[in-house]
């Protein structure tokens, strides 16, 4: 026994190793946000937004008010330049600050699920503060301003709206509900992160694939719309975020509009239903975020590896 024991290599902990961050991550990240976007990602965003922003409205009643407004283009408003914008930088954000904060979890001692999460929700919270608050503001503020034209004002453009916002309250205007941004975004990254891995584990057992054997194409695909489409339960945080950024005049609204006094007077216009409005579009387009940063994610990788030769470590 004892020479079996001597035979015997001792156990050794597999050491954590710091992945370097690359510029091809950064264009990865970037392009495939851009792709997201340009694709399924605005028209479900705009669907999304005038649904919280006019909450009396069905799913059809809201697809016809976009129509109305500004026929097939309507679906992209607020494409350029906002949502590119934000696009083409909240990937970098968020692959940069969660891979660290993903290995800094792990080197304190949280398991592959903990890391995950802890990565997911410190991704999210950067990207809001980082790029995400102006952004969106400036979105919403597109969408919802065709209301002023309802009432016989012509809307400024795009950049004078910008400016005229940027004078009257600086900095914080042009954030107005980034606060609300930041809690859906680590709601949304911790749940895709938790709910995508929930998924896998799911599949894996109705599969037998629970040794370590690799997902197919499909599945990943599967996992990612299950995580996706689950994610979307933080929508009251949502429609809170829209109504904090609409231009829509309501001697009724509170005048300091914090998170918390915007979610009382959405409880109290419209009820609980209220605070869940829009969230059919927003179900579509968590699906379609995560199966393009996951499931595509991992090809596009794949194919950069074999591009270059190296290996790349994409977040979503």
């Amino acid at each position: 026994m004892s020479t079996t024991a001597a035979a015997m290599p001792p156990l050794t902990e597999k050491k954590l190793e710091k992945k370097p961050i690359k510029f091809s991550n950064f264009l990865l990240g970037a392009g495939l946000n851009l792709f997201e976007v340009t694709t399924l990602g605005q028209p479900l965003e705009v669907v999304k937004t005038t649904m919280a922003a006019n909450r009396g409205d069905s799913f059809a009643a809201a697809l016809g008010r976009i129509w109305n407004r500004g026929g097939f283009f309507g679906y992209y408003q607020g494409l350029i330049p906002w949502a590119w914008i934000e696009a083409s930088t909240k990937g970098a954000v968020l692959l940069f600050v969660a891979s660290e904060a993903e290995y800094y979890a792990r080197v304190a001692g949280a398991n592959e699920f903990g890391g995950g999460i802890i990565g997911g929700v410190t991704g999210g919270v950067a990207q809001a503060y980082a790029t995400m608050g102006f952004c969106t503001c400036m979105k919403t503020v597109e969408i919802t301003q065709h209301k002023l034209a309802a009432s016989g004002v012509k809307p400024k453009s795009t950049f004078a709206t910008f400016m005229d916002i940027y004078r009257k309250e600086g900095i914080r205007g042009i954030n107005k509900g980034v606060n609300a941004v930041a809690i859906r975004q680590m709601t949304n990254w911790g749940s895709r992160f938790g709910l995508s891995r929930l998924a896998e584990q799911g599949i894996r057992k109705v599969t037998n694939k629970e040794h370590g054997e690799k997902l197919g194409a499909a599945e990943k695909i599967l996992a990612s719309a299950l995580g996706g489409g689950l994610s979307a339960w933080n929508q009251p945080i949502e429609v809170i975020r829209v109504e904090m950024q609409s231009k829509t005049e309501d001697p009724n609204r509170p005048k300091k509009m914090t998170v918390g006094s915007t979610a009382r007077y959405i409880y109290q216009q419209n009820g609980l239903k209220g605070l869940y409005r829009g969230v059919a579009p927003r179900i579509g387009l968590s699906v379609w975020q995560t199966v393009c940063m996951v499931a595509m994610g991992d090809m596009a990788k794949t194919y950069v590896e074999k591009l270059t030769g190296d290996k790349v470590t994409a977040k979503h």
